[in-house]
């Protein structure tokens, strides 16, 4: 299982941006779905998750600006990011706990990361 994010970059503060991350390769199912970041010098955060069924959790720090949600028939899942603020600024890393085939167990997968930069 492959995650390839896509719709990092540089914004203001105040502005949105969504971010995707969609899974590919020997996909059998795929269970929680999430997004984690990770600033400079910091520990890698745990942002927002996403079950197979569609609940989600967030960070109580983007709570009420981002939201999580996902695409099952396309294994992807997005983060939709409003009134960001300079703090979100961090690698966000995409994070998919899947199983590749019938036979195997699951197993945790993750993304190479896209740069989230929010300027004051």
């Amino acid at each position: 299982v492959q995650l390839v994010e896509s719709g990092g970059g540089l914004v203001q503060a105040g502005g949105s941006l969504r971010l995707s991350c969609a899974a590919s390769g020997s996909i059998f199912s795929i269970n929680a779905m999430r997004w984690y970041r990770q600033a400079p010098e910091k520990q890698r955060d745990l942002v927002a998750t996403i079950t197979s069924d569609g609940s989600a959790n967030y960070a109580d720090s983007v709570k009420g600006r981002f939201t999580i949600s996902r695409d099952n028939a396309k294994n992807t899942v997005y983060l939709q990011m409003n009134s960001l603020k300079p703090e979100d600024t961090a690698v966000y890393y995409c994070y998919c706990n899947a199983r590749p085939t019938y036979y195997s167990g699951s197993r945790d997968y993750w993304g190479q990361g896209t740069q989230v930069t929010v300027s004051s």
